[in-house]
């Protein structure tokens, strides 16, 4: 699959229902036009993620996409998702967040109208899938190996799941086979 780089002031963006975003350093504010077009992208059903591949609190990206989001959304800052939010479930039953790293065990979001709009990982689970041009993994994952690389892309599942379904796993036609498969 090729990889379609976009900017937030695109009209495209409202093309594709998922957007990705992940970095390692700092970025400039995005134009009030960029700002403008992904708000609208987000409240009219798509989605962001957002991967930060360091996941140091309170420092370059992280300071970035705070900042950002703030703007985005003045009013509904970035939330810790419960372990029981639907995201968790989409797909696969998981009861934390994984990632090539693992800084935080949770996921965070902004929700609007019950939907999270963007969700926000600080474990670089972009960097737990990256393969190199000779299809070896780019990265160790670490503490959990191979076994965390399994549960990065279980995550990656239920995120896409989640920005293509929303909350349909939350219906009750479904608890009983929840229910099961968590046994």
């Amino acid at each position: 699959i090729d990889t379609v780089i976009l900017r937030a002031g695109d009209i495209t963006i409202f093309e594709y229902p998922f957007l990705y975003m992940s970095g390692d350093q700092e970025f400039p504010p995005f134009s009030d036009k960029e700002i403008s077009n992904l708000k609208l992208y987000l409240e009219f059903g798509g989605t962001l993620f957002i991967d930060d591949c360091i996941g140091k609190s309170n420092f370059g990206f992280d300071n970035s996409v705070r900042r950002e989001v703030k703007r985005l959304f003045p009013n509904k800052p970035l939330e810790r998702l419960p372990a029981d939010h639907t995201v968790f479930k989409s797909f696969y039953l998981l009861r934390q967040s994984y990632g090539r790293i693992m800084e935080k065990a949770y996921l965070e979001g902004v929700t609007t109208e019950n939907r999270v709009a963007s969700i926000y990982s600080q474990n670089d689970l972009g960097g737990a899938w990256a393969k190199d041009p000779l299809g070896s993994w780019e990265y160790q994952v670490t503490p959990g190996g191979e076994t965390q690389r399994s549960m990065a892309f279980r995550l990656g599942i239920n995120i896409i799941m989640y920005a293509l379904t929303g909350d349909y796993k939350q219906d009750q036609v479904h608890l009983p086979f929840i229910l099961k498969r968590q046994m």
